[in-house]
């Protein structure tokens, strides 16, 4: 077995970018910042331009191709202002570029083969004057620049490649994992990378970490990471518990059994609709999907949505007799991937477009999906004279067929009644299926869903492929 220093090294040989490309994006960076000084030379206002993110700061993984800009504007220019001025100077500078749309409007392109942010911000005394969440960009950039040598800086990457090739790496909401602005002050806090993973293995949430001693206020996040920038601020606010969990589990195995797989993303092949039958005959359980189509918004806005949506629904599932065994959100292959993007800018901009239209699926295993023609009902103990005499009164008189007792199990009166639905299919295609906790932006692309019971979710397979082999075959 290999031991954890060869690991590294070797891994450091693929992830760490070679001099030409450093250059190469270096002269890229260089010619769009001077683009950009010529742009700002034309307009009416004051500006000037700052390189940030990984590439300014030499913590990018080999083969990232990403240049971002910001153009910091006077810190009392308007919105609308800003915004004016920020698209003039980002299609000045990228004139194939196109807008995209995070707190305010920034232009995206492509040059040289580098994807490329020239983003509009305030230039703000502190972090915490920002008027909006990008104008702490820039403060993220010289704290790190500052502190992070050539050492530390190829840690980072390491960091990034390892969280990368376990899936956690990414702070849109889709991923809910590390972005590259947590992995960087985590590798700073803890020294490197190594002592990043060893000190990881034993840590017992909440953690927190206050690089700057603000302590000035409390969060209630697994992870908390107190920007030293802002200190009204969680960095690892996004990340999610089970991302935190992941990133555990694998710092442990890969200092238990080190190996260069952890380092490997990869994505995983679809299943196709034999392997999903298998699945089920193996199981024993019943599928449900609810599919329809998924609104068209951004991605950090989308998953949210489906997310309490899936919650919406498992909720009346259960609540309805037909026990759920594991439950997910999917979008298909045709829309938005279903393993979230990264950013190494931790400023709101990576939201990403809302793209070609999406089918998204609300996915449930059911252990239970008949249930009983009646249903038993409760009513409180006799002795409990008001409430039980108003439960027995109203029940006495009830000349439905469907209707048994009222009698005494026990201490308490129970009837016997006419269950809503005795199928999951009945309840999921019912008005109720819809009235649950439902995403206010799923709610009206949920009146026309499909659903889907049984081997008939092997249909889903062309388009759901990767999640659904997720869902049969999960991982850590």
């Amino acid at each position: 077995m290999d031991d954890l220093e060869a690991v590294l090294s070797r891994v450091r040989e693929r992830v760490l970018p070679e001099p030409e490309e450093r250059e190469r994006l270096r002269a890229a960076a260089a010619t769009l910042t001077e683009r950009t000084r010529e742009a700002i030379a034309d307009l009416p206002v004051d500006a000037d331009v700052v390189q940030v993110g990984s590439t300014a700061r030499g913590t990018w993984v080999a083969g990232d191709r990403d240049i971002d800009l910001f153009v910091r504007f006077d810190a009392d220019l308007g919105r609308a202002e800003l915004e004016e001025h920020g698209l003039a100077v980002g299609h000045a500078v990228l004139p194939d570029g196109h807008e995209e749309y995070a707190e305010h409007p920034y232009v995206k392109g492509n040059y040289e083969g580098f994807d490329v942010d020239l983003v509009p911000c305030h230039d703000v005394e502190t972090a915490g004057d920002l008027v909006s969440a990008v104008d702490r960009t820039p403060f993220h950039d010289a704290y790190l620049s500052a502190r992070l040598g050539d050492d530390l800086a190829a840690d980072v990457v390491l960091a990034k490649a390892f969280l990368k090739g376990i899936g956690a790496y990414g702070s849109d909401l889709r991923t809910e994992g590390f972005s590259g602005y947590l992995t960087e002050l985590l590798v700073l806090e803890l020294g490197g990378f190594v002592p990043l993973v060893e000190s990881a293995r034993s840590w017992h949430p909440p953690m927190e970490f206050d690089p700057e001693g603000h302590a000035e206020r409390t969060f209630d996040d697994p992870l908390v990471v107190v920007d030293p920038t802002d200190p009204t601020r969680n960095v690892a606010a996004v990340l999610s518990a089970t991302n935190l969990a992941r990133f555990q589990h694998y710092a442990r195995e890969l200092l238990a059994a080190p190996s260069e797989d952890r380092f490997e993303p990869g994505e995983p092949e679809p299943l196709g609709p034999k392997e999903v039958r298998a699945h089920l005959d193996r199981r024993g359980t019943t599928p449900v999907a609810v599919v329809f189509d998924a609104p068209d918004v951004v991605d950090d806005q989308l998953w949210p949505q489906l997310r309490r949506s899936l919650d919406g629904i498992v909720g009346g599932l259960n609540g309805h007799g037909f026990d759920v065994l594991r439950a997910r959100a999917m979008t298909d292959a045709a829309g938005a991937k279903d393993a979230g993007g990264a950013s190494d800018v931790d400023n709101g901009t990576e939201r990403g477009d809302a793209g070609e239209s999406t089918r998204a699926a609300l996915y449930a295993e059911l252990e239970v999906t008949e249930r009983p023609a009646v249903a038993r009902h409760e009513g409180p103990p006799v002795a409990v004279r008001k409430h039980a005499a108003s439960f027995y009164e109203s029940y006495v008189d009830d000349v439905d067929p469907d209707t048994y007792g009222p009698f005494i199990d026990g201490d308490r009166y129970v009837v016997e009644r006419e269950r809503e639905f005795a199928t999951v299919r009945e309840y999921l295609e019912s008005d109720a299926a819809g009235d649950v906790a439902l995403g206010a932006r799923v709610e009206p692309a949920f009146d026309d869903r499909d659903v889907l019971v049984g081997e008939a979710v092997a249909t889903l397979a062309p388009a759901f492929g990767r999640p659904l082999r997720e869902f049969y075959e999960p991982r850590p």
